[in-house]
């Protein structure tokens, strides 16, 4: 089935200049995801094509008001299979990570709703949204950027995007760890840096083994955070305490 994914936002070029390329663009041409921007500009109702006003209360900025983007809303659900949830960007929402993004992988369809300004009249929030997701703890100008990191995560778990099906299960935060050096040729660099004897020997259960201790150790001194709370088999332990008690790690 594919997965349909349709962006409010005030600025549909900047999501066709996006999704056209790499992981995405492959996903829309081979038919597994598609993509549209519906401007909430579209459904207003004046001669300037308002979409926000002033805030109530005072303050500086200004708020997206509730018609044009109500409507441009629920015309982008009518798109949509039954079932499908509206998404709003927005800094208090619950952090996005990979694990959701697994989740909504299989949701079949979203609307994914762009603020801009000082964000969404409150009003809106409560009619429309099924749930409100941010990237993190900094301030962007609008959602734009932080749906096209949705769509990417998301489209890149769909069966059949990607040449390898593998990719998506071993890269970074698959398995709630960051991912394992990777190396290529040539074996040597000119400086003289090499590529880990372990990998060129052909032992495959010795690469499986480095390479799980390298995602452990990383994973433990550059974000620590992820492993609390992980129960570590016998040999995750094992290895993890062996990397720990080697050179310290260089940037």
């Amino acid at each position: 089935m594919m997965m349909q994914f349709r962006v409010v936002t005030l600025f549909p070029e900047m999501v066709a200049a996006a999704v056209g390329h790499g992981v995405c663009g492959r996903a829309l041409e081979r038919g597994l995801a598609g993509v549209a921007a519906v401007n909430p500009r579209d459904f207003a109702e004046d001669p300037h094509r308002s979409v926000d006003d002033r805030p109530y209360g005072g303050g500086p900025g200004m708020v997206l008001k509730v018609a044009p983007v109500q409507k441009a809303i629920r015309a982008a659900r009518e798109q949509l299979p039954a079932g499908a949830r509206v998404v709003f960007l927005g800094p208090q929402g619950r952090r996005f990570d990979q694990a959701l993004a697994r989740e909504m992988a299989g949701w079949g369809g979203m609307v994914l709703v762009c603020g801009r300004y000082e964000g969404f009249d409150e009003r809106l929030l409560e009619a429309e949204a099924d749930c409100e997701l941010s990237l993190g703890d900094f301030v962007l100008s609008g959602g734009e950027v932080a749906a096209l990191a949705v769509i990417d995560a998301v489209t890149r778990l769909l069966p059949g995007v990607l040449g390898d099906e593998e990719s998506a299960q071993a890269d970074s935060f698959s398995g709630e760890l960051l991912d394992h050096p990777h190396y290529t040729r040539p074996e040597v660099l000119e400086d003289g840096r090499g590529v880990p004897a372990v990998l060129l020997g052909g032992n495959h259960e010795a690469i499986r083994r480095w390479r799980l201790q390298q995602a452990l150790g990383r994973t433990s001194r550059r974000r620590p955070e992820l492993l609390q709370g992980r129960v570590l088999t016998a040999e995750e332990q094992q290895l993890l305490d062996e990397y720990l008690a080697g050179p310290v790690e260089t940037e």
